[in-house]
């Protein structure tokens, strides 16, 4: 078991290098570490947070709720920068009550298991690039700190697929790493 699977197992919060900016990791099931990861960030407890997998397989393995058009699409998506809107309960600590936020980052595994994840910066605040750029009062309050150098920077680009399954629907919320053109290149089935 790596230090960033024990930590997160034991109920702590990490910070770590993600593929597109430093983020907070926490186990999606334990209400504390929901808990002290949201007290740190200084977000509000009504706000989701994603859920990252660290392998596709795993993550469409875990939600067999979803249609299988939705699927084909998540198979060509990711892993990568991206952030999927899909419908799901699966973890309702995330906050989204019917809407489940994905991400496989296209870096190593660092655990085998999902992780609550958000970004390792003050609510509102610029994004952490660098470890150094990761509020200090952040990585004091963390059980884990990993430095993995300079990222590129640039969130996740945040893709709504709710909609996706009935009809094709997907709409960008918010522009990021992944250009739209490259998410709509890939959308076709």
């Amino acid at each position: 078991m790596t230090a960033f699977e024990a930590c997160i197992a034991g109920g702590g919060v990490a910070v770590f290098p993600a593929d597109t900016v430093y983020g907070l990791a926490c186990d999606p099931e334990s209400a504390d570490a929901v808990a002290r990861l949201y007290a740190l960030k200084g977000r509000a407890p009504d706000k989701p947070a994603a859920v990252m997998f660290f392998d596709r397989e795993r993550a469409l393995a875990a939600l067999p709720e979803l249609g299988p058009r939705t699927r084909a699409l998540i198979e060509r998506l990711l892993p990568g920068a991206l952030t999927l809107l899909v419908p799901s309960d699966r973890f309702p600590l995330a906050g989204g009550a019917g809407t489940l936020g994905l991400r496989v980052p296209d870096i190593a595994a660092l655990s085998s298991a999902p992780v609550l994840q958000s970004s390792a910066n003050a609510a509102g605040g610029p994004e952490a690039r660098r470890l150094e750029d990761v509020p200090e009062a952040i990585r004091r309050g963390a059980d884990l700190v990993l430095d993995g150098g300079v990222l590129p920077g640039t969130p996740s680009t945040v893709i709504d697929l709710r909609l996706y399954e009935p009809g094709g629907d997907l709409r960008i919320l918010r522009a990021g790493a992944v250009p739209e053109a490259v998410v709509r290149s890939l959308a076709h089935d």
